[in-house]
């Protein structure tokens, strides 16, 4: 019985002295700093991010058509019923949600880059405006941060607007993915969409349009200030239209997020983006930025370079129901011009020098 006590309190003592070690050894582990916590919810946020606009549409279709062949099978139905019913809405200023411009998720997305949004010049409540926004990058990152979310204080530097982004018709044809794009503020780049915008919610309306759209971002690479716009006058023609004035915008560092391979006009590739673009409405790019678990490695994810969105001088525009082609060559001109000195008189600030210069083609 001595020799069985003994051998239990010797365990005993063991144990205890193994807990201690391991707690010596964990207590002697550095815990994550304010600073590493605030990387890894920067790193998140992107992540959903990306996450959302590159798979959330995709998934949501597959996971609905599955659900038909189980016995959940009227989840799919009643939601297919309810997007018949909904489907004009997205053509009639979709559905903000002002909870989900303020998210905080939103806040740890903008520090990881960081964006930061200027304004140089006020835009009265009693107009409402095309915002141009430049250059289209490969995410459009510049654009939906300071145009969707609330995280750089558009509704404070601008009082009385509320900002809108357009995209791709399509991607408003997609499950739940339509339903996420509304809830910011975000609607169909078409006229129907955009002239409801402007005619029918009053005035304060800010629509932002990226204008050198899908071919812009077969160019997309650092270092390179080339913007589509020479022929993209339609913004110009809704914008006489509705009697918005035009105000140009710059995103100073987009075309520094992500590293692209980029194939030379002429090239059997280069015709197989154009042809896919003509198609589909978007071009398909080789790209990629740093990887989830360092940035050092290669992945989806874009690097944290700063970008600065410089919201320009405002061009009044007359209205005008049916512009005639020289009108409308004449307003093209003067935002153009407004492009090119917000452009000029910006750039030696936010990372380029005084040499470069804004191509526009």
């Amino acid at each position: 019985m001595k020799t069985i006590i003994a051998a239990c309190s010797q365990n005993l003592s063991g144990s205890r002295a193994s807990v201690q070690t391991a707690l010596r050894t964990l207590l002697a582990v550095p815990w994550p700093s304010q600073r590493d916590v605030r990387s890894a919810l920067q790193l998140l946020a992107v992540l959903q991010w990306v996450l959302s606009f590159l798979l959330l549409g995709t998934v949501s279709l597959l996971l609905l058509i599955y659900l038909l062949f189980t016995s959940l099978w009227l989840v799919p139905v009643l939601y297919l019923a309810w997007i018949i019913f909904d489907w004009d809405t997205p053509e009639k200023g979709g559905r903000r949600l002002p909870c989900l411009r303020r998210w905080t998720v939103w806040k740890h997305f903008r520090d990881y880059f960081p964006v930061k949004l200027v304004k140089t010049h006020d835009l009265s409540p009693s107009h409402n405006y095309i915002i141009g926004s430049h250059p289209h990058g490969i995410l459009c990152v510049g654009a939906f941060c300071n145009f969707i979310t609330g995280s750089t204080g558009f509704e404070e530097l601008f009082p009385g607007i509320r900002s809108f982004l357009t995209t791709l018709a399509g991607n408003f044809r997609l499950p739940v993915f339509r339903e996420y794009l509304m809830s910011g503020g975000l609607c169909p780049v078409t006229r129907r969409a955009i002239g409801y915008l402007l005619s029918q919610k009053g005035t304060g309306n800010a629509v932002a349009i990226v204008i050198g759209g899908a071919a812009e971002s077969l160019s997309c690479r650092p270092g390179v200030t080339t913007l589509i716009l020479k022929n993209r006058k339609g913004f110009v023609r809704m914008a006489l239209r509705h009697g918005a004035f035009l105000v140009p915008s710059f995103s100073f560092g987009e075309n520094d997020l992500f590293r692209q391979v980029v194939f030379e006009e002429g090239s059997w590739m280069r015709s197989i983006q154009r042809r896919f673009q003509k198609m589909m409405g978007f071009a398909p790019c080789l790209f990629y930025g740093r990887g989830l678990t360092s940035s050092q490695s290669r992945g989806f994810l874009p690097y944290s370079r700063p970008i600065t969105t410089v919201v320009g001088e405002p061009v009044a525009v007359p209205k005008v129901e049916n512009p005639s082609r020289e009108l409308v060559d004449r307003y093209h001109e003067l935002y153009i011009r407004a492009l090119l000195k917000l452009f000029n008189e910006n750039k030696t600030k936010y990372g380029l020098s005084e040499s470069d210069e804004l191509h526009i083609v």
